[in-house]
């Protein structure tokens, strides 16, 4: 999946963004979510700490490729834990954690990198680089992979004109909006085409309207194709999209649910 856009297109908007068309299942719209390729599967996953804690408890999960997932729960839950092993930063102490195929535990080392760039992660408190400008942030992401340099320019135009901020894109992140630092860090995820995008917590340092702005363009990336896995605590915009819903409490999944809000109706 490779993204498309104009090159004028205005600054914190999405709306001059020529994208392509979702996958299709041949009749208008996306396939139904039975239809769609499993992208990532937890079987039967439990992460258990030294200390004898069970972060993770019996987690079965399959995530369609296209989905778009809210992970809830309080502090504590798991959230994290399950990111975790996603990116391989930790090992399931049972059960198995596939990507795209790929049983992550039996992943040989010099594979994880090259299984890490199918992930795109954006973090609550943005991490970019401040003695890097926009353009160098998102670029890289892609330089520290080998990509060559011929293609590192139009790549990062390309992602900066998606999120909206072609124009500021000489400038450093402490002259950028909380919005326009997470843009950023959107585009940063996306610029080596990731078929997921780990959002963790996105919202967390922004005001109410800004968050709805970036949740507007993290659906916007979801219809592109690429599949979102947002961790977050925001009741009102979870229940408001109504999206897919994966509760988890003391870590297990307790609820998995199509349209469904952040709390579980009555």
């Amino acid at each position: 999946m490779t993204f498309s856009s104009t090159t004028d297109a205005r600054p914190d908007s999405v709306s001059e963004t020529r994208i392509p068309k979702p996958r299709s299942n041949g009749a208008g719209g996306r396939a139904p979510v039975e239809q769609r390729r499993p992208l990532l599967v937890f079987n039967d996953v439990t992460k258990t700490y030294p200390n004898g804690r069970d972060a993770l408890k019996d987690v079965d999960l399959i995530v369609p490729e296209g989905d778009f997932v809210f992970l809830v729960g309080a502090s504590g839950a798991g959230k994290s834990t399950l990111m975790k092993l996603l990116i391989r930063d930790e090992l399931a102490t049972q059960g198995t954690v596939t990507l795209d195929g790929d049983d992550l535990a039996k992943l040989p080392r010099r594979k994880v990198p090259h299984v890490r760039r199918k992930i795109g992660i954006v973090f609550q408190d943005f991490k970019l680089l401040p003695t890097k400008n926009v353009f160098e942030n998102v670029a890289f992401a892609l330089e520290v992979t080998g990509t060559p340099r011929r293609r590192i320019k139009p790549a990062v135009e390309r992602v900066l004109a998606l999120v909206g901020l072609t124009q500021q894109a000489e400038q450093y992140p402490k002259q950028l909006s909380g919005g326009e630092q997470q843009r950023t860090a959107i585009a940063r995820a996306l610029v080596h085409d990731p078929r997921i995008v780990i959002a963790d917590e996105p919202t967390g340092n922004l005001d109410p309207l800004i968050s709805w702005e970036i949740l507007q363009l993290l659906l916007r990336i979801n219809e592109l194709g690429v599949t979102v896995l947002m961790a977050t605590h925001d009741a009102d915009i979870v229940t408001a999209l109504r999206k897919r819903v994966v509760a988890l409490e003391e870590g297990r999944v307790i609820r998995d649910e199509v349209g469904g809000g952040y709390h579980r109706a009555g």
